[in-house]
């Protein structure tokens, strides 16, 4: 969707039939990677009218049994990297290219993100070439499945969070590979931190439970110290999904 801020917008609903709290997970997990120095989508809250719903026939969201129209209100929106008739995004490279994606250690730190914030889903991306440059670029998106989607907590399993195809992690060979990342997650994100991130988060976006919120937040800072033992456990996992760390 174009906003009248003049970009283009990915937005999701708050009727999503995922769960409401996508929306929050969204909005709080990618704000949380860009604290990290993550690549990112800059993430608004999108106000869609009833009347633009009520006139435009494709806003409805498919479900198995039938559709519904998307709902009016706030909505969730990461920004798209540029004019979509202009820019081309794909979600898969072949691998010459995957290898040659210039900010490809950045896999490396998301993990480091995903295994925080317990990504219960694989770990997404969109590859694209800007002006001026002659390489792909990665953007990370889709944190709708941290803290385990609706659910709020965080059942770790090793090999979660993971970018299925493991080229990306070719340079990892030890616990140093994941470095800036670790230290801005046990250093940097403080209790403070993790409060900006949440505030101007819309209330309806998770009913209104402060205090479920509250919750959240306190467990992500508990978990800043634990980051490690999960790679680790990554590593030692059947898939082996770092091929150079011995």
């Amino acid at each position: 969707m174009r906003c009248d801020d003049g970009g283009y917008y990915v937005v999701k609903f708050q009727n999503n039939p995922q769960h409401l709290r996508i929306l929050a997970n969204e909005m709080l997990g990618t704000r949380l990677a860009a604290h990290m120095g993550l690549p990112v989508p800059r993430t608004e809250v999108v106000e869609v009218r009833p009347e633009l719903i009520e006139l435009t026939a494709d806003l409805v969201i498919q479900l198995g049994v039938g559709r519904i129209r998307c709902l009016a209100g706030k909505q969730f929106g990461s920004r798209f990297p540029g004019d979509p008739a202009r820019l081309t995004v794909q979600d898969f490279l072949p691998d010459e290219q995957l290898r040659e994606v210039e900010n490809l250690p950045d896999f490396a730190g998301m993990l480091v993100y995903d295994k925080w914030t317990c990504n219960t889903n694989g770990r997404q991306a969109i590859f694209f070439v800007e002006t001026g440059r002659s390489r792909y670029q990665a953007m990370m998106i889709d944190q709708g499945f941290c803290f385990n989607a609706g659910e709020w907590n965080f059942p770790d399993a090793p090999l979660r969070g993971i970018y299925p195809r493991h080229r990306v992690y070719e340079h990892v060979t030890g616990l140093e590979s994941f470095e800036p990342w670790l230290t801005r997650v046990e250093e940097r994100i403080t209790k403070a931190v993790l409060g900006e991130n949440a505030e101007g988060i819309p209330p309806e976006w998770y009913d209104d439970e402060y205090e479920k919120l509250r919750e959240l937040l306190l467990r992500l800072d508990q978990r800043r110290g634990r980051v490690r033992e999960m790679i680790v456990a990554t590593r030692d996992s059947g898939r082996q999904p770092f091929p150079n760390w011995k």
